[in-house]
């Protein structure tokens, strides 16, 4: 009931994440956030009273992040990459992930050295370089801007959220 999605605001009114519903209230009950918007025509509901459904809110303190990257992970490479193999364009949701350079001649996890690809080409592939089987990426891996990473995969839940992911 309460897994509806609301954008959290930093205090700046910069875009910090995307959270559900319960975690808003939380915050909003704590004082720790304020609503900026709300869902009309939705509410939560108790016994006694009934409330707002959040939209937006927006933090009561300026919350200072060093590292305000994506998380790495193989969900978050996946659609970085738009479920497409990086090798032969194949668009599946059965991808693997696979080191540019591999594990065994000294390639990390990292944003820059994983990319999607299909099984057929992560087999070609094996333990060596794209360039010793001939194959060519589509595109070059980087981590992705927090900002974009919201903007472009996390999807926009309500139209109230463009103007703060800087999209009207």
């Amino acid at each position: 009931m309460l897994n509806g999605h609301v954008l959290v605001l930093n205090q700046n009114y910069e875009p910090m994440t995307i959270c559900h519903v319960r975690k808003a209230l939380i915050l909003i009950f704590l004082e720790k956030a304020e609503i900026i918007e709300i869902v009309e025509g939705k509410a939560i509901r108790s016994v006694s009273h009934a409330f707002p459904w959040p939209s937006i809110v927006r933090l009561g303190s300026f919350v200072h992040r060093k590292n305000r990257g994506i998380m790495l992970s193989k969900k978050n490479i996946l659609k970085r990459d738009g479920y497409q193999c990086q090798y032969c364009g194949t668009k599946s949701h059965t991808l693997t992930v696979d080191h540019i350079i591999p594990k065994v001649r000294g390639g990390k996890d990292t944003w820059e050295n994983l990319i999607t690809a299909c099984i057929h080409c992560n087999n070609r592939k094996g333990d060596r370089t794209p360039d010793e089987v001939r194959l060519t990426l589509l595109s070059s891996p980087r981590k992705p801007h927090h900002l974009s990473f919201i903007q472009k995969h996390a999807g926009i839940q309500d139209d109230r959220w463009k103007p703060y992911l800087f999209m009207s």
